[in-house]
C-alpha cells in the first residue's frame, strides 16, 4: 500500500498536510457517484491521506482507482430508484458499523447529472430521472444516515453547481435541482447548527469530468475550456469542510459568475444566462 500522501502528483501539494491533519476525525466516508469525476477525485485524494479510512461509494459501476488498495466496499446502487437506495442502506450501515464502529462520518453527496436541450427533451422520463438522482436521493440517503451521523457526530458534503444562482435556460431542470441542494444545504446547516454535525455545499463551475458526455455534448476541443480539473475541486472542498464554512464556490472566476448571476433580477438573469449558455457553452449538442 502507498504511504499516506504517495501518488498525489496532481494535487497542490502544500496543502496535503493540512489536509490530512483535518481528516482524522473521519474514520469512515460515504461517497455516492464515486465511479467517475468528482466523486472519484474524492475517494482517492481522501484514501491517499488516510489509507486507514473505510470508503464506501454508492454507484452503478465499480471506480477503477489509482491506488487498488484502499479500504474501498463498492455498494451497486442505482440512485435513481427509491427501494435500491432503501436496499442498499441496512447494508451500509451494517458495514460501516462492523468496519468502523466509532468515529466520525463524511457523507458527500456527489451523484448528479445533466441534460442539454430544451424542455421536456425527447424523452421527459429523463427530465423526472434528474429529479431523482439530483434531489430525491440526496434527500433520502441523507435522511437514512443522519441517525449514524447523530451518534457519530462528522460532516455532510452536497456537490451542487454555480447553475445553482440563476435560472439556466437549456439546463432549466438541471439547474433548478442545484438551486434546490444548495439552499437545503444551507438550510440544513442552521438545523444541525449545535448538533455535531457539519454541512458543506459545494458549487463548482465546469470541470473536466464526464457530466457534457452524459448531459449529451461533445466535449470542447480545448481541455483548459472546460473549466477546473475534479483534483482541484476536491482539494478546495476539503478546505472549505476543514475552515467549517458553509458554501464554497471553487475556483476565483466561478466566484465572479455566481456574483453575478445572483445579483441581478431573477428574469434578467434568465435572460442573460440563456444568451451566454448558447454563444459560450464549453461543449456543443451532439448531432
Amino acid at each position: 500500500m502507498a504511504p499516506a500522501g504517495a501518488g498525489t502528483e496532481n494535487f497542490t501539494l502544500p496543502l496535503v498536510p493540512s489536509l490530512r491533519e483535518a481528516l482524522q476525525k473521519y474514520s469512515a466516508v460515504v461517497v455516492t457517484g464515486g465511479s467517475s469525476g468528482i466523486g472519484k477525485s474524492f475517494i482517492e485524494l481522501i484514501g491517499s491521506l488516510r489509507p486507514d479510512v473505510a470508503l464506501c461509494n454508492l454507484s452503478r459501476s465499480v471506480p477503477d482507482l489509482k491506488f487498488p488498495k484502499l479500504k474501498l466496499r463498492h455498494f451497486t446502487c442505482d440512485l435513481a430508484s427509491p427501494a435500491a437506495i432503501e436496499g442498499t442502506v441496512s447494508g451500509l450501515v451494517a458495514h460501516l458499523n462492523e468496519t468502523a464502529p466509532q468515529g466520525s462520518l463524511l457523507l458527500i453527496n456527489n451523484s448528479g447529472f445533466g441534460i442539454y436541450g430544451d424542455f421536456p427533451g425527447p424523452d421527459p422520463a429523463d427530465q423526472v430521472g434528474m429529479l431523482d438522482v439530483n434531489v430525491r436521493a440526496v434527500l433520502q440517503l441523507t435522511a437514512a444516515l443522519l441517525p449514524e451521523l447523530r451518534r457519530r457526530g462528522g460532516a455532510i458534503i452536497n456537490v451542487a453547481s454555480t447553475a445553482a444562482f440563476q435560472p439556466t435556460p437549456h439546463l432549466a431542470v438541471y439547474g433548478a435541482t442545484k438551486a434546490f441542494l444548495l439552499h437545503w444545504s444551507l438550510a440544513l446547516r442552521e438545523e444541525l447548527r449545535g448538533s455535531g454535525i457539519h454541512v458543506l455545499a459545494v458549487c463548482p463551475g465546469p470541470t473536466s469530468s464526464n457530466f457534457f458526455k452524459r448531459a449529451g455534448l461533445e466535449p470542447a476541443t480545448n481541455p483548459k475550456s472546460r473549466g477546473m480539473t475534479c483534483e482541484a475541486v476536491v482539494e478546495q472542498s476539503l478546505r472549505a469542510l476543514a475552515a467549517g464554512r458553509g458554501q464554497v464556490i471553487t475556483g476565483w472566476r466561478n466566484r465572479i459568475g455566481a456574483m453575478a448571476g445572483s445579483t441581478a433580477p431573477p428574469a434578467v438573469s434568465a435572460r442573460i444566462a440563456k444568451r451566454v449558455i448558447e454563444k459560450h457553452r464549453l461543449a456543443r449538442l451532439k448531432k
